[in-house]
Order: structure tokens, then sequence, then C-alpha cells
């Protein structure tokens, strides 16, 4: 094994979605469409729940640092992505290759995480409803999500070194649309048994740890609706959790399909088409799924509207009255 990188290239060549010609405007148009659908949706949701005190609870807390953590996910690589497209330069160099993929597991990681600790959140609401603003204090709410920042640090250096200690020689080619780890790994030129086993096994612990966390949260949460009484009781407890069930099912479902579409023939093109769907449309939709499914978040978009357009009035009577 050799150690450090000694690798002579200062750039990678990120293949896209496609190199025909003709499909380039077409596919810079539509991820130009969903990133911003992303990007303001989002951002609306959080401004939404910060602007709302009804909405100042450890449920919407987290769900705004979710709508943040989207933002800044499909931010490490549509940007880039539409740059390569409009400039028809495919490059990006070696220190932006790191840097983009160092982000990028750092935010999928904490994707998951927070939505593991929505699940909690949700399993301490229904199961443990008349301890719930005891057991879910501000404090213990803010430090979950810190504690998720620092794990999901820590996992994204790591994954990150394993890159940093490996050589590459002439061939630079991503068939991605973004540095991806695996991709990356599989171009180095040095031995990269270790690297593929820290890959893989930190992988592993991270997927299974919140998937069983999320997966526990809601076997106790299904078992405590089965023993109320009422259908409508159940109704009620059903729909606290419907939303935040929807979008974990998108983002594991999604992030499956990616795993499967590896070990597929040509895995590398269709991997990357699987990609799209975690990384630009799972955070696209997610403010779709909490917005229509929710009414205090209907609400509480329809106050900050009203808020937003009674301010553009105001300024604009005063400009017409000096």
């Amino acid at each position: 094994m050799e150690k450090g990188n000694d690798t002579q290239i200062s750039a990678f060549l990120l293949l896209g979605l496609s190199e025909e010609p003709k499909i380039q405007p077409l596919l810079f148009g539509l991820f130009l469409s969903m990133y911003l659908i992303t990007v303001f949706g989002n951002l609306l949701l959080i401004l939404a729940i910060s602007s709302d005190h009804h909405l100042h609870t450890p449920m919407y807390f987290f769900l705004a640092n979710l709508s943040l953590v989207d933002i800044c996910f499909t931010s490490t690589t549509v940007p880039k992505m539409l740059q390569n497209i409009q400039t028809q330069s495919k490059v990006i160099t070696y220190a932006g290759c790191i840097t983009q993929m160092y982000f990028f597991i750092l935010f999928v990681v904490l994707d998951a995480f927070l939505l593991t600790v929505m699940a909690y959140d949700r399993y301490v609401a229904i199961c443990q409803p008349l301890h719930y603003m005891v057991i879910m204090k501000t404090q213990l709410c803010a430090l979950l999500v810190l504690l998720s920042w620092i794990v999901s640090v820590l996992y994204s250096l790591l994954q990150t070194s394993m890159v940093l200690r490996l050589s590459f020689c002439t061939e630079m080619a991503i068939p991605h649309f973004f540095c991806e780890l695996n991709q990356v790994i599989q171009l180095a030129c040095s031995d990269t048994f270790l690297s593929n086993i820290v890959m893989y096994f930190a992988a592993m612990f991270m997927a299974t740890g919140t998937f069983f966390g999320i997966l526990y949260s809601y076997s106790k949460i299904a078992s405590s609706i089965r023993r109320i009484p009422s259908a409508l009781g159940k109704s009620k407890a059903f729909s606290t959790c419907a939303s935040h069930l929807s979008v974990v099912s998108l983002f594991f479902c999604t992030s499956l399909g990616v795993y499967l579409s590896s070990a597929a023939p040509q895995s590398s093109h269709s991997t990357a088409v699987a990609s799209v769907m975690y990384t630009v449309v799972t955070p696209m939709l997610n403010p779709f799924i909490y917005s229509l499914r929710n009414k205090d978040i209907k609400k509480a978009l329809m106050r900050f509207s009203g808020m937003a357009g009674l301010k553009v009035t105001t300024i604009l009577e005063l400009k017409n009255h000096p």
C-alpha cells in the first residue's frame, strides 16, 4: 500500500448523465428547474416555521433542520453539474472533487440521522404523549441535532481520508454527474483494499443503524396505535407521522435503488441515473409532502404569505408617498 497521495493529476472529468449534445439543453433546464424548486420550497418551509410561534415545537424544529440540510445536500452536486453543462466542460479539479465528495457524504448522512431523530420524536409523541414536553426539551432537541452533525462530520472525514491516501494514474473519467465515493475509488491505481473495506463497513454500519432506529420507533408506534380504541383516534395518531413516514420511505427506497443498480450490468450509467432520485428528486419533494399532508404547515404558509404580501404592499405605498 502506498502511503499518501502521489497522484500527478490535477483534475477529474465528470461524464454526467449523457454525452449527447442535443440532450444537454434539456438536462440543463430540467435540473435548473428542480434545483430552484428545491431551494425555494425548503427555504419557504424554514421561513414559515420560524415565523409562526405555533410551530416552535420539537417536530417542526427537526423539520426546519431537515429542510436546511436538503438545500445544502442538493447544492453540493447540482450547481457544478449545471456549470459543466453551460460551459460544455466536464472538468472538476482534484481539490474540488474531494471537497464535493466530503460535503455530499456529510449531508446525506446528516439527512439519514435527522430522519432517525424525527422518528424518535414521533415515538415519544405517540407512545408517551403525557411526558412529551418533559422528554423532548429544547436542550435535548438541540443536543440530538448537534450529535447528528458531529457524527456526520466524523463519518465524512473518515470516508474522505480513505480517498486522500490513494494514488491516481491516467484514468480520470468519472461516469457520474458528481464525485461519488465508490466511482472515485475505482479510478485509483494503488491498492484500494483498505479503502473499500472501510467504505463498505462504515456505510453498512451507518445505514443499518439509522434504518433499524427508524424501524424500532415505528414498530413501537404501530403497537401503540393498535391499542387506541377509536378509529378516529387511530387516524389522528397515524396522521402525525404520515408525512415523515413518506419521506423516510422515499429516501431509503431510492438509496436502495442506487445500491441495487450498482450491481447491474452497465452499472455506472444506471447508478448515475438512480442517484438523481435521492440527490435531487427527494429533497425537492420533501416540502410538498410535508405541506400537502400537514394542516399546521398549510396555515403557517398562508400566514407567512399574507405577512410577506402586506410588507411588500407597505413598502410600495411608502415609495409612492414620499
